[in-house]
């Protein structure tokens, strides 16, 4: 009776476990088409701002501004690592830590003061366990995070670069393509490089045909125009960067919870079908015990 009731306690401590699996994929999967929805909403923004500027450059706009051309030497740089609060998303943050780490190593190599700054309390402690204190950290950032913050962190970079006291800015975190891939990647931000994007240089996007086809008329001016179009460009790219890791470790937590969920219920059968065949083989047991009692008392 002992095995038997042993089995039944470790299948309602698994059942208790499948619920609590079973109701964080609900909640991952109701949090994912928030943030789905987010991302895509940048993603066409963004697309769309850059095919304005490529519009713009091949009316015969010169597109220049500080805030695209580069710094040489590098002196100084920001990798900004974005991580998340909290765990059970499966590789999500091991698989960018892999690749921060990667990139802060050869960034320490090439030049005497890069700056490390990580988003999410599972990067920060990944990094200090190694060894490496973040120059700054960030914990606010959750799976909704407000362009209003994340402006604020967009200023202070362009601030910095335009300043002179930083040379380029890389970001790791993961880029979401579609809900069966995502990839973590490491990209640069500033300098921003060229705004025209290979769709609209040849010529497919929103905006293709020759330059006479649409004329502009710039009021006040075109660098006015481009004044605000750039840095407002730097600020979506960086907010689409942080949707997109919303979105990607909301996937990645309900691939999870699902797969545990699935083992779960797995191991509920087999414990199940174990518990029953123990059972009986008791209860068989405990027959044979009274036949044979009775069968000595007949004798």
């Amino acid at each position: 009776m002992a095995k038997a009731r042993a089995l039944d306690k470790r299948r309602k401590a698994i059942r208790n476990i499948h619920k609590i699996t079973r109701t964080m994929e609900l909640i991952s999967r109701a949090n994912f088409s928030r943030a789905m929805a987010r991302a895509v909403a940048a993603s066409a923004y963004t697309k769309r701002i850059t095919a304005l500027v490529g519009h713009l450059a091949r009316g015969g706009l010169k597109v220049s501004h500080p805030l695209l051309r580069p710094h040489e030497p590098v002196r100084s740089a920001i990798l900004l690592t974005l991580t998340s609060n909290r765990g059970l998303c499966g590789g999500y943050n091991a698989a960018v830590f892999r690749l921060a780490a990667a990139r802060w190593n050869a960034m320490a190599e090439e030049m005497p003061g890069p700056r490390l700054e990580v988003s999410g309390k599972r990067g920060i402690s990944a990094f200090r366990f190694r060894g490496v204190q973040p120059h700054q950290t960030f914990t606010h950032f959750n799976d909704k995070p407000a362009f209003a913050e994340v402006e604020a962190l967009a200023n202070r970079y362009q601030e910095d670069y335009l300043a002179g006291r930083l040379d380029r800015l890389e970001i790791a975190y993961t880029r979401f393509e579609n809900l069966s891939r995502q990839v973590a990647v490491v990209e640069t931000l500033l300098p921003l490089g060229a705004l025209v994007s290979e769709e609209e240089e040849g010529g497919n996007g929103p905006f293709a045909g020759s330059p006479s086809a649409a004329p502009y008329e710039f009021f006040p001016s075109p660098e006015a125009i481009l004044e605000e179009v750039v840095p407002t460009s730097f600020k979506v790219k960086l907010f689409k960067c942080f949707l997109d890791a919303a979105v990607s470790e909301q996937i990645a937590r309900m691939t999870a919870m699902k797969a545990a969920t699935e083992n779960a219920e797995a191991m509920i059968d087999m414990l199940t079908m174990t518990y029953n065949r123990a059972r009986q083989g008791q209860i068989t047991s405990e027959l044979l015990e009274v036949v044979g009692g009775a069968e000595a008392l007949n004798e």
